[in-house]
């Protein structure tokens, strides 16, 4: 099914899901592939991070990378060298959980050497009910905004239109007509769609993207 690129590079402003979606991709890229790893290089928000599923991670047979010091208690606004292991290694498909907006997305330059055409792919998770990405021109602001960083090519839209465990369908097909916007205005297409799985069974058939079913591993079911 996750036939991307080896390395997937995955962007998205703050509360767009991006983590959740990060995640939930490894974990399916690592039922289909023998060696995966998911770098979390989200230096600027602490929280809501991937590294905090380092335990589930690995039970699913993902590797984690990330700026938290072994045994120090601390997570330092920093990237582990590490994090090239897996990029430099042929045989490892990576994901790369990158930080929110612009800023966030400065700890890709230093990698830009391996962000070569047809290599890589940047997906850009689009939550059509946060205040920055609600409009056409809010979400080609951030992927100009990115791209501009990190001077590497968005190749994919993932909609992830939500609002937590009290999303509707309306919710989700209304994410879905905006990225269908931005994908005629930025030739940029629609890879996937992302769903809660009990929502996934009264989607349209016709809706374009893959469907990648989400389990909400980041938010606990008190919050």
């Amino acid at each position: 099914m996750l036939k991307d690129n080896r390395i997937r590079v995955i962007i998205g402003h703050y509360g767009s899901g991006k983590t959740e979606f990060s995640i939930n991709y490894a974990i399916k890229l690592a039922k289909e592939e023998k060696n995966v790893a998911l770098a979390d290089l989200d230096v600027v928000n602490p929280y809501f991070r991937s590294r905090e599923k380092h335990g589930l991670l690995k039970e699913h047979g993902v590797k984690v990378v990330s700026s938290y010091v072994k045994g120090s208690g601390s997570d330092l606004p920093a990237v582990s060298g590490d994090v090239l292991g897996p990029l430099q290694d042929k045989s490892c498909n990576v994901v790369l959980d990158v930080g929110g907006d612009s800023m966030g997305a400065r700890t890709l330059g230093r990698y830009k050497d391996y962000f070569i055409e047809g290599e890589y792919d940047m997906f850009c998770v689009v939550n059509g009910n946060r205040i920055e990405t609600q409009t056409l021109e809010g979400v080609i602001n951030h992927i100009t905004s990115i791209e501009g960083t990190t001077r590497a090519r968005v190749t994919g839209l993932i909609n992830n239109t939500h609002l937590l465990r009290a999303t509707t369908v309306d919710q989700i097909l209304k994410g879905q007509e905006l990225c269908r916007r931005v994908s005629q205005a930025t030739k940029i297409p629609i890879k996937y769609t992302a769903v809660v799985e009990s929502l996934i069974h009264q989607l349209p058939e016709n809706i374009e993207g893959t469907i990648m079913p989400i389990k909400m591993i980041m938010r606990e079911a008190w919050m």
